[in-house]
């Protein structure tokens, strides 16, 4: 483990209020995560816990507010995700709605899948077992509409997604904004189950295949198709960050689609691949040209590669994945 300090007096009273930590000092050590919230890992008598408090303003560029309120959310999303499938989220220990603090059992000992991508470990068993996971999440939540009370959250996910990812980008590129406001229209006019909002292998813990879903800071009663067009987003662009493994990620593209796909039963299977494969190129380009551009695509090749093939999905968009899983593999080889 890093070396421990003192927590901030933020953690150390909400794990006290909580009922997790008694009056003396705690110590931990913060934990690299995303633009989004502060982590920690908190060392109490009984083991370690992961801890997270969400930040009103994420740590980027782009000037993009947040309500710390979100990890309320985010502690309910882990909740029907378990109840779904057991072991697909962390355990929820506690949640502290004023101070925005989430206290969760803290795993330390599995991979993340981003990782293994990067390395070129991209197997077909992963993915499957990633869309299989997401698939059964949604249909529980499907199933349960009484749900959607518990998640009053589409101003949240407009702000830390729809805006800063599909608007945004559309301001960059003025000749493409009506289709991307079409696509956050599409996204907001289907309300069919809980959406974590951020599924990336950044987000995606492996416990050999079985995932662990993380972070759901964007949990909303929304479109399933958005949580699968951003996971099989990060597929495609981790083409261009490992070359040699591009063939690899492409064939976890088609398995973790394939996958989804064959256990969609709260709505035609055909008529959601259509709304992924319409939003997934908009979310593409989003990765370059919005308030989120990935890190690990520094270069105007990379980035303009990326442009061109979403520039030609918006404007001419395809209903199947295959179709933009072979757009994209047409331009790698250009």
């Amino acid at each position: 483990m890093s070396e421990t300090r003192p927590v901030p007096e933020a953690f150390a009273r909400a794990l006290r209020e909580l009922g997790l930590a008694g009056d003396g000092a705690l110590v931990g050590a913060p934990l690299t995560g995303g633009v989004s919230s502060d982590i920690w890992r908190i060392d109490l008598p009984g083991g370690p816990v992961c801890a997270k408090r969400a930040l009103a303003k994420l740590r980027v560029a782009a000037d993009w507010h947040a309500p710390i309120e979100r990890n309320l959310y985010e502690a309910q999303w882990m909740q029907m995700a378990n109840e779904a499938l057991p072991g697909s989220a962390p355990e929820v220990l506690g949640q502290h709605a004023e101070l925005g603090v989430l206290v969760m059992a803290y795993l330390p000992q599995l991979a993340l899948w981003k990782h293994q991508l990067r390395d070129g470990q991209a197997e077909l068993a992963t993915a499957r077992a990633v869309g299989h996971a997401l698939a059964r999440i949604h249909a529980y939540s499907a199933a349960r509409p009484e749900g959607a009370a518990m998640f009053p959250t589409d101003a949240i996910f407009f702000d830390i997604r729809l805006e800063p990812y599909l608007l945004a980008t559309g301001r960059r590129h003025p000749e493409l904004a009506a289709r991307l406001q079409t696509l956050v229209e599409q996204t907001q006019s289907n309300k069919r189950t809980l959406v974590h909002g951020d599924v990336s292998p950044k987000n995606i813990l492996v416990d050999g295949h079985r995932p662990v879903f993380l972070d759901a800071e964007c949990a909303v009663w929304s479109d399933p198709a958005f949580d699968l067009a951003f996971c099989l987003n990060h597929l495609l662009l981790k083409c261009l960050w490992n070359p040699p493994a591009a063939a690899r990620l492409l064939a976890c593209f088609d398995a973790l689609a394939t996958a989804y796909l064959a256990d969609v039963d709260w709505e035609g299977a055909e008529a959601l691949q259509e709304r992924t494969a319409h939003l997934l190129p908009g979310l593409l380009l989003a990765r370059v040209d919005g308030k989120s551009p990935v890190e690990y695509l520094n270069s105007d090749t990379q980035r303009d590669t990326v442009r061109r093939v979403a520039r030609r999905l918006l404007q001419q968009p395809v209903p199947q994945l295959q179709a933009v899983a072979s757009a994209w593999f047409k331009e790698l080889k250009a």
